[in-house]
């Protein structure tokens, strides 16, 4: 099978998301950072989901599969529309300052802007109306999961949702006011940084969060009960890093009933995603053969069994309708022969990350040898330690090895290991934003298994060395992955 057009060029990208700019959202520094990319010669901006967080703040555990987190509006972007008449968008929490915003646009805005506005709620019903109405109800809640919901809201009783609906109908407006705002000014930031060749590339989780607009308005296509309450959930089995495995605690997918429904849900998903990026990374793309699912009442992910997944059929009707899939699996932890079929069936590259390649014998499948053109070479992901840190926590035969594989070098660390990335045969080669600012470990975006001080890093332009841009074009140049186009 073809792979989509994307790959048809040796590439490099940086792994930032919107969070880690300087400002955090789709303001000013984003658009500085597209400039930054174009300059070092770098045509793949890639980041983490962009859902709307729980609490906790991982993108990984959204509130929505297709809404926008409104944490990363640009108020002064906002602020610069012609229907804002006066500079009076106060307040501390972003929904009432998107309210006032909608205030102002319900008095000033053009008849263009209103089409716009219509056009957008039009398009994007099909998960929007859920969305809002879940949000809504949520607040009114206190924040409490669906699931511990008053049995009228919790079973979506028709009556009471449409009661709700007149009720709140102008807080429901504000809440789609908010995501045409999000799309807006996504949008915008596409189109620049499209056009200055640098396309967005996007990150998908296979699951999807209990607590969530999509659970919520679907709960046929999940394994629960009747009172909402999972019956299986999602993790990994015990491994060399944990002799419990990972209970994630998201629900399984009743994939008979995607089948019955000829996987419409799924193609809504990728519908949106793919209006917001040029090319998406499916995590944890191994559950598409088969998942690791344990019963809910389980601690642990001890006592889960090997469920089998539809992932053929489901890739096979996705292709049928976008026409090609620029999607990249995430093929990282137990992967089996079937695993690997599969992604190739589809021509999707695989992941192969620098940080596991040292330390084993040549055998090891990350080491630079071993790499394929259809593949991905990281450095490390946002799920690792920053290279320079890593680099600094080896144990000497780790590090001994890596430098006899390498040969001699005067270069430092971690531009020695940027190098070895770019050098690799893969099309695309990544490297996350802390590694180019040359950071240890203290800037690293998140560490697995824990629930305290992940997904906060920023950095800031000071940050930023004086040569690094030019030094990545170089790079970039001496190993083909500068673009003209």
């Amino acid at each position: 099978m073809k792979q989509a057009d994307i790959f048809n060029n040796r590439r490099t990208g940086v792994l930032l998301h919107i969070t880690s700019l300087p400002s955090g959202n789709l303001g000013a520094d984003s658009y500085r950072f597209v400039d930054f990319l174009k300059q070092a010669g770098v045509t793949v901006w890639q980041m983490l989901p962009l859902g709307p967080t729980h609490d906790d703040g991982s993108p990984y555990q959204c509130l929505s599969a297709h809404a926008g987190n409104n944490k990363l509006l640009c108020v002064e972007y906002i602020k610069a529309q012609p229907w804002v008449h006066t500079e009076d968008l106060a307040g501390k929490k972003i929904y009432t300052i998107v309210a006032n915003a909608y205030k102002q646009f319900t008095e000033n805005a053009s008849e263009d802007d209103w089409a716009a506005f219509k056009s957008f709620c039009e398009r994007q019903a099909f998960w929007l109306e859920d969305y809002i109405l879940y949000r809504e109800i949520r607040n009114l809640n206190h924040a409490m999961p669906w699931y511990d919901w008053p049995v009228e809201y919790r079973d979506r009783d028709p009556g009471t949702l449409k009661t709700l609906s007149e009720q709140r109908a102008d807080s429901l407006s504000i809440r789609r006011f908010e995501q045409f705002l999000f799309f807006q000014q996504w949008n915008n930031l596409k189109t620049y940084a499209n056009q200055h060749q640098v396309k967005l590339f996007g990150d998908m989780p296979i699951f999807v969060a209990h607590d969530s607009a999509d659970v919520w308005a679907a709960p046929e296509l999940f394994t629960l009960d009747e009172t909402g309450q999972a019956i299986k959930v999602t993790g990994v089995p015990p491994d060399y890093f944990s002799a419990t495995g990972q209970r994630w605690g998201n629900p399984l997918y009743d994939w008979q009933a995607h089948i019955k429904e000829d996987f419409s849900w799924w193609v809504k998903r990728l519908t949106t995603q793919l209006e917001l990026f040029d090319l998406i990374r499916i995590d944890h793309f191994r559950g598409f053969e088969a998942c690791w699912e344990i019963p809910a009442s389980c601690q642990t992910a001890i006592e889960g069994d090997w469920g089998k997944a539809p992932g053929e059929a489901l890739f096979k009707k996705l292709l049928s309708v976008f026409g090609e899939l620029p999607l990249v699996a995430e093929d990282l932890g137990i992967i089996t022969a079937e695993v690997t079929a599969l992604r190739e069936q589809f021509a999707m590259p695989g992941m192969k990350i620098l940080q596991f390649a040292f330390g084993g014998d040549a055998d090891n499948p990350y080491l630079p040898h071993q790499h394929c053109r259809d593949s991905i070479t990281y450095t490390g992901t946002h799920d690792n330690n920053t290279s320079l840190g890593w680099y600094q926590e080896l144990d000497e035969p780790t590090r001994s090895h890596l430098h006899q594989y390498i040969g001699p070098s005067n270069e430092a660390m971690p531009w020695l290991l940027i190098r070895v990335a770019l050098k690799s045969v893969s099309e695309l080669a990544v490297i996350p934003m802390q590694d180019l600012l040359e950071l240890g470990s203290e800037h690293r975006m998140n560490v697995p298994g824990t629930m305290e001080g992940n997904w906060q890093w920023q950095f800031d332009w000071g940050m930023v060395p004086e040569q690094c841009a030019e030094h990545l074009r170089q790079l970039n140049q001496t190993y083909g992955r500068i673009i003209h186009e």
